[in-house]
């Protein structure tokens, strides 16, 4: 449904490095890159990270965040231990969720400029 999906950020280099580390455990890089905007995928972008003189005030009781597909479980714990080796802050370690389904294997973060960020794997084991 969704093309792509556009966030802004404060310091786009500093967000490069965020991205760069917590998204390569998906499969996820960098596929477009100026001094101020940041596209991220797979094969196509998805993602834009852009630098802006207002972002969005991120906001935890407003039920936005972002969730990234990741390939295998693994790579669900190591996209949450790079997000929180580059500045990001836990918001929920990696683990089953079964409230949300059987095979529900997420992990939370909040990035550097305060957005909700998830991976979650529906592979069983």
């Amino acid at each position: 449904m969704l093309d792509h999906v556009s966030i802004g950020v404060r310091d786009a280099n500093a967000a490069k490095h965020f991205y760069d580390a917590a998204l390569k455990p998906l499969g996820y890089s960098c596929l477009s890159q100026s001094p101020v905007s940041l596209g991220y995928g797979g094969e196509t972008v998805a993602l834009w990270v852009n630098e802006a003189p207002r972002p969005v005030m991120a906001d935890a009781k407003s039920g936005l965040h972002f969730c990234f597909a990741a390939p295998t479980r693994a790579s669900v714990d190591a996209f949450h231990k790079a997000a929180l080796s580059e500045g990001g802050r836990d918001n929920g370690a990696p683990g089953l969720r079964a409230d949300y389904g059987e095979n529900y294997y997420a992990a939370f973060v909040i990035d550097p400029d305060g957005y909700r960020i998830e991976a979650y794997c529906s592979a069983a084991g």
